[in-house]
């Protein structure tokens, strides 16, 4: 987990939450007990849990003119970002998150209430984040939020494709730790909120050929060694031939969808075959999921979009 040098305001923040409608508020969408949100950026700034689409601000956001200063201190491109709220008591089970969306996106977690009780878990390192304080992690990893205190936990979840500031900022805190002498304060009312950016394209029709073979690399590097890798590999390679040798030919063209889908039934069924879920990553998650939930459901969806999947770890 990275701490950035940045504190903000949390009575700001705080007041800002307090003043938004209980009706604000919508029970997670997987229905996990003690968990609620409030959607800040959505597609077309709707009240959804949808993930893809044109980013816009939803009327919740427009209402809190400090987190909005926040977004554009942070510097980025923003996508789907919410209010997490997480009651007394309740925990965020210990899961990966996988999918396309997952892969292709930062966490910021912007603590605005919480409490000594709440306790934020990734691989096996447990912080307590302190309120105003600004943290990302790689939710690629195995990961669970408890909350023992007795009043609710909210953080600001902000989610991004990333920006140069951010990344100077991740840097930075790279270089300096976690020394809390090192954060800057902003204060609200000092940063201008004109020019936020928002995610206007974030799930491809069709995945090239290239962002296929990155994904599939991306987890090939992270499995163990030995031969069911090996014949694994081999399938897969196989299998990126053969789409690069359509995407050359149709692209984009949804006329061509039928064979792509056709390619990824293929995979699926060879997969199958090999047992390659027994091939495990360091997450916990088994190859074979890790593929159809990152690479196979997002490269020629039949929906519109694919819903990330968050995979309980082993």
């Amino acid at each position: 987990m990275l701490k950035l040098p940045r504190r903000y305001c949390q009575q700001t923040l705080a007041a800002e939450v307090a003043a938004l409608p209980p009706s604000a508020w919508l029970p997670h969408p997987g229905r996990i007990v003690g968990n609620d949100a409030v959607p800040l950026i959505t597609p077309h700034g709707a009240i959804t849990n949808a993930f893809a689409g044109p980013m816009a601000p939803t009327e919740h956001l427009r209402a809190c003119s400090y987190i909005m200063e926040i977004m554009a201190d942070l510097g980025a491109v923003w996508g789907r970002s919410r209010l997490m709220g997480l009651a007394p008591g309740a925990i965020v089970p210990e899961h990966v998150d996988v999918g396309h969306y997952w892969r292709t996106h930062l966490r910021i977690h912007i603590p605005v209430i919480t409490n000594p009780g709440v306790e934020f878990t990734c691989e096996g390192e447990t912080v307590n984040m302190a309120a105003g304080e600004c943290w990302i992690f790689d939710s690629f990893r195995i990961h669970d939020v408890r909350n023992s205190g007795t009043e609710k936990r909210v953080h600001l979840v902000l989610d991004t494709v990333g920006g140069e500031k951010l990344w100077d900022l991740m840097r930075a805190g790279e270089q300096a730790g976690r020394d809390p002498d090192v954060a800057v304060f902003v204060a609200p009312g000092t940063v201008p909120t004109d020019n936020l950016r928002y995610e206007q394209i974030n799930t491809p029709d069709i995945m090239s050929v290239w962002e296929v073979r990155c994904h599939v690399d991306f987890l090939l590097d992270q499995a163990p060694a030995g031969d069911l890798l090996d014949s694994t590999r081999h399938q897969l390679e196989r299998f990126l031939h053969e789409w690069g040798a359509l995407w050359a030919q149709s692209g984009t063209d949804s006329n061509a969808l039928p064979n792509y889908r056709n390619l990824i039934e293929q995979i699926r069924r060879e997969l199958q075959h090999l047992q390659s879920g027994r091939i495990v990553l360091p997450n916990g998650v088994p190859l074979d999921r890790a593929l159809n939930e990152l690479v196979f459901m997002a490269a020629a969806p039949v929906s519109s979009a694919p819903k990330p999947a968050m995979v309980a770890a082993r």
